[in-house]
């Protein structure tokens, strides 16, 4: 994977490019600040914008580590082009997973070291996480909330490094997924996400500077996913 400009700027949201290469609907940029998804992060919506037009983005496709921009209406541009991050929903999602984040870090804290087996985040502002928790007190995980909502106004900085895939595995805790791991960068590098005085671990996706960004959370449901799964869903208030 390339390492995205958004991952270490998720607070610009337009840049200037240049065209590299296009073909029918889809363009690949000399640079960009859009999130093509993943790590149950949904994509960016965003629009690209040119003298004399503009179209809306529809989705990504990565090739060989590039990602070209699949854009409305099949155009082909060349030349220079601005692209745009549409705020509302970058916003939304940056507030999603680093929430997800926090609870991750109480449950993983409070249930033995419980992995992660999926995570969804929603653009109506819910989200869902699936730990592998057998023997879980479900009103043990509902009981998290008020933690939960105290930590977010506690404004903790997030910050992001990268480390090695070995020292990603040597650090115990640093890799929660009980199936995947964030891809490394060109470099093979590993991003880290850490909350200050609560949480590290390897993520690839768009975070708040500090938590208390965020709006509260209610811890919507949860649920038995068969005979060991978790599903934790939470909202954001207000939506």
């Amino acid at each position: 994977m390339t390492r995205l400009f958004c991952q270490d700027n998720p607070e610009i949201l337009t840049l200037d490019a240049t065209v590299v290469r296009t073909r029918p609907g889809a363009l690949l940029l000399s640079r960009h600040p859009l999130y093509p998804g993943g790590g149950g992060q949904l994509p960016d919506r965003g629009v690209i914008r040119w003298q004399g037009g503009e179209a809306a983005v529809t989705g990504f496709c990565e090739e060989g580590g590039a990602v070209w921009i699949e854009v409305a209406g099949g155009i082909e541009v060349e030349g220079d082009v601005q692209v745009g991050v549409d705020p509302v929903f970058r916003q939304r999602m940056r507030e999603l997973h680093t929430d997800l984040h926090v609870l991750n870090a109480l449950v993983y804290r409070d249930f033995d070291g419980a992995l992660v087996t999926g995570v969804q985040m929603n653009d109506d502002g819910t989200a869902r996480i699936d730990f592998d928790l057998p023997d879980a007190d479900n009103d043990r995980l509902r009981a998290l909330e008020p933690e939960l909502n105290d930590v977010i106004a506690q404004d903790l900085a997030v910050e992001t490094s990268y480390v090695s895939m070995t020292a990603a595995h040597a650090e115990k805790g640093l890799l929660r997924s009980r199936s995947v791991a964030p891809p490394p960068s060109s470099e093979g590098l590993i991003r880290i996400v850490e909350i200050a005085g609560l949480d590290r671990q390897a993520c690839g996706g768009t975070h708040l500077a500090s938590t208390g960004a965020s709006r509260p959370i209610r811890i919507l449901k949860i649920e038995n996913k068969g005979r060991s799964n978790r599903r934790v869903r939470i909202g954001l208030q207000g939506l």
